[in-house]
């Protein structure tokens, strides 16, 4: 009898060590798939007994009890999260296991662009085939309220940035996240801002970032961009920039400025008004933001694009308009907003 004893001690113990074994085992084996990987979805109402038994019938994974018995060993059982995953050959089971109870689905992303209209956002959005699409019907302001931003006007408010999301997020979600970013970038770069700027507020800068986004052809010059219009701003000088006027012409602009555009009188026609424009003219990315914030020092009033991207700066009219005739009219003489020439007798 005590043989007996025994010997049915050893064959427990021996077995209980082989069933460990294969548990662990079972957990460390990768996932059996024929390709590199595939997207495996767990619908709304799934029970984990369902997609275990459902995977082993695939036959990507084995002993399914064993998998049933993990998550009831570590309290998991209802844990599991649905959305789309990725499954790899490289991906042992518990890897999987531990996915979906921590909800790790697959992400998608989309790229916001600096210096992109609101407009080219919403286009990019609606578009987007993994984004749960809402508003493609809403105009801009019924949008606005969708979002609890009744009263606050849409353009640059969304922060330029790549954002990662799961499968069917809704576009009012997806452009909430941007928003939130953006507050939260204009209110850091905000706090840290240079001593002696005349902004009211963040709200002012950020029309300011906008305009410095629209302006500058090359990173290295965003804080010299901003030093020419904060310091026109302080003399009361006009901003006299392009973007805003493109801006306030709308669907107008065709490629390119005439007299008669810098003419025409609009909220965001900084040639015939001081000051600011109303709002911003873009999105602005976080180094124009900054860049509006800590303006370069010096004493340039002025600038012109040499038609490379960089700009040449000059601190009184004469030397801005002979930058001009060297860069933009290529050395010929003739009339523009600035300049008069008078022929010779």
């Amino acid at each position: 009898m005590k043989k007996l004893i025994i010997i049915g001690v050893f064959v427990s113990l021996v077995s209980f060590v082989w069933i460990w074994f294969s548990y662990q085992q079972t957990l460390d084996d990768t996932l059996t798939i024929k390709v590199d990987e595939l997207s495996y979805s767990i619908k709304a109402g799934s029970s984990l007994s369902a997609v275990i038994y459902d995977l082993h019938k695939k036959k990507i994974i084995n002993h399914p009890r064993y998998l049933l018995l993990y998550a009831r060993i570590n309290g998991l059982s209802n844990k599991m999260k649905t959305g789309d995953y990725r499954l790899t050959k490289k991906l042992t089971t518990k890897e999987f296991l531990d996915n979906i109870f921590t909800g790790k689905v697959i992400q998608f992303s989309l790229t916001i662009i600096e210096g992109w209209s609101f407009q080219q956002l919403l286009e990019v959005v609606n578009k987007h085939p993994q984004i749960r699409h809402t508003i493609d019907k809403l105009s801009k302001e019924e949008l606005m309220v969708k979002l609890e931003l009744a009263g606050t006007h849409y353009e640059g408010q969304f922060l330029p940035d790549t954002y990662h999301f799961p499968k069917n997020l809704t576009d009012v979600e997806f452009l909430k996240r941007a928003y939130r970013a953006m507050q939260a970038v204009l209110k850091e770069e905000w706090d840290d801002r240079a001593v002696g700027l005349s902004y009211k507020n963040s709200y002012e800068a950020l029309i300011m970032a906008s305009i410095i986004e629209k302006e500058t052809g090359q990173a290295s010059e965003r804080e010299q961009i901003s030093g020419v219009f904060v310091r026109r701003l302080k003399k009361r000088m006009r901003l006299q920039t392009d973007p805003t006027v493109i801006y306030g012409m709308g669907d107008k602009y065709k490629g390119n400025i005439r007299k008669r555009d810098l003419l025409r009188d609009t909220p965001y026609n900084t040639y015939r008004r001081p000051g600011l424009p109303p709002t911003p003219i873009a999105l602005p990315g976080r180094e124009a933001i900054h860049a509006a914030l800590h303006p370069a020092d010096g004493d340039a009033l002025y600038f012109v694009a040499r038609g490379d991207g960089s700009h040449q700066f000059s601190a009184t009219l004469k030397e801005h308009n002979n930058a001009v005739i060297k860069y933009q009219l290529k050395g010929r003489v003739k009339s523009f907003s600035s300049y008069k020439h008078k022929k010779s007798n």
